[in-house]
């Protein structure tokens, strides 16, 4: 028998999936390790939960459930990390695509309905397969601390402003 190990879900499911606050605000507080990159006013950070290896996310710091109340400042950075995040994505693991999103609002599909954030998701031909289809699975080859080390230097290396080896 084959095993899928999550390890990184074992305090979500012990928390039975309560409510703790803002889990953007409270990764930026504690400096959470799968913080990617930390810019004047967004972070980025792995999705705890994701798709595909790589998924990351750029959130602003300032607790805003939209983009329509965000300052010119928050907006031009948030787009700049999207895009850094975009050439790390491409460096780190070669994807043959890309999905950017924003989702605002639960029928969007929003999963944090409060704290605004643009999903970037790397993308492979063939990348769903019979365990998402059929057993509502997902099959992640990378442990989330190994994509952060992989990620963490190329942020940072761009952030210099040294582009993509």
């Amino acid at each position: 028998m084959d095993h899928l190990w999550s390890p990184w879900r074992l305090p979500y499911i012990l928390r039975g999936g309560e409510d703790t606050g803002c889990v953007f605000c409270t990764a930026l507080a504690n400096s959470d390790p799968f913080i990617v990159f930390r810019g004047r006013t967004c972070f980025v950070i792995l999705n705890l939960y994701p798709y595909n290896n790589g998924h990351l996310m750029v959130v602003p710091n300032r607790h805003i459930s939209s983009l329509a109340p965000a300052t010119a400042d928050e907006l031009s950075e948030l787009v700049e990390l999207t895009r850094r995040a975009e050439l790390a994505l491409n460096e780190a693991y070669a994807p043959q695509g890309l999905n950017m999103g924003i989702n605002l609002g639960k029928p969007a599909g929003a999963g944090v309905l409060d704290h605004v954030h643009m999903h970037i998701v790397p993308r492979w031909n063939g990348d769903t397969n019979f365990m998402t289809v059929v057993g509502g699975t997902r099959v992640l080859p990378e442990d989330l601390p190994d994509s952060a080390a992989k990620l963490k230097p190329i942020f940072d290396r761009l952030a210099k402003g040294s582009g993509p080896t």
